[in-house]
């Protein structure tokens, strides 16, 4: 080397990826999140109009009269103000089918497409939220708000029929009855069977999300899809068809108020939500995971 030749630069130091201390893991936790969402206008009317059925229906029977069995046949519907149990099931039984879809939808559908729709989802992931770590924090507290508004109606239901009705044991409509405190047990499993019926709505809900910056279109598309499928379910010219919807399945859980439980139902229900719901939330994260977000 000559001595007018100048020695080679070192090589550059190379820069830390991310900042000391940041830990994916650990951003968006599901406790900001879930006080965020709480706080939410459409949460506390939802769960108002959840709260309020009850009553509504107490008043109802109060101005109407007790039910009685039609045409010789005894339903749920007869039996509802047999004891708080009853009127807890029966409460379950008329909101099962379309207003405990309603929560669903609006708690999954409503929690990416919001965030887009004001903005603020591109400061998320600039913030920097990973994008799966974003989506399981949304979907975790979406599904629990789903889940406590399940309770929420029976909890308040089984107060307000016991307060009217009084505490007593759960007549079935075929026949016989449960003590109340087989009762309770079966209502929490019916609780848990709605819950997982429902998971074909938040599946639709949740993707729709990720796919449209308008609250309103994911909510309401999840809602009508739901509406379709119990629409195909009454037709009986599908046949055996039908035993691939989820619709055909919703009110399976009838087969717990019986003296003996019968989960033949459920567990064919079950499989058919779950797997729907699988391929349903995994569409949500891959189009998510691939999306330009600009809002």
């Amino acid at each position: 080397m000559s001595a007018t030749q100048t020695p080679p630069a070192p090589a550059p130091t190379p820069v830390a990826e991310t900042a000391d201390g940041y830990r994916p893991g650990r951003t968006l936790p599901l406790r900001v999140e879930l006080i965020r969402q709480v706080k939410r206008r459409r949460t506390l009317a939802m769960a108002a109009v959840l709260a309020l059925l009850p009553f509504i229906l107490v008043i109802a029977f109060a101005i109407g009269g007790d039910p009685g069995g039609r045409n010789g046949a005894v339903t749920l519907m007869d039996t509802a103000t047999a004891s708080g149990a009853n009127f807890a099931a029966t409460c379950l039984f008329v909101s099962a089918g379309f207003l405990l879809v309603i929560p669903v939808a609006l708690f999954c559908g409503d929690t990416i497409a919001s965030e887009a729709n004001w903005s603020s989802l591109r400061y998320l992931l600039a913030a920097p939220v990973p994008r799966a770590r974003l989506l399981w924090s949304k979907l975790t507290v979406a599904l629990g708000l789903s889940l406590a508004a399940m309770v929420l109606l029976p909890l308040v239901a089984l107060g307000v029929g016991t307060a009217a009705y009084g505490w007593g044991p759960l007549e079935i409509p075929t026949g016989g009855a449960l003590d109340a405190g087989t009762a309770a047990q079966r209502l929490l499993v019916v609780i848990a069977y709605v819950f997982v019926s429902q998971l074909v709505t938040a599946g639709l809900a949740f993707w729709l999300s990720t796919k449209t910056d308008n609250p309103l279109g994911a909510v309401g598309g999840a809602v009508f899809l739901t509406i379709v499928g119990n629409v195909l379910d009454a037709v009986t010219a599908l046949g055996d068809w039908r035993d691939f919807l989820p619709a055909h399945w919703q009110f399976a859980w009838a087969d717990m108020i019986q003296p003996q439980p019968e989960w033949s139902g459920m567990i064919q229900g079950t499989a058919v939500s779950v797997a729907y719901a699988v391929v349903l939330f995994a569409l949500a994260f891959r189009n998510f995971a691939r999306k330009d977000v600009v809002s």
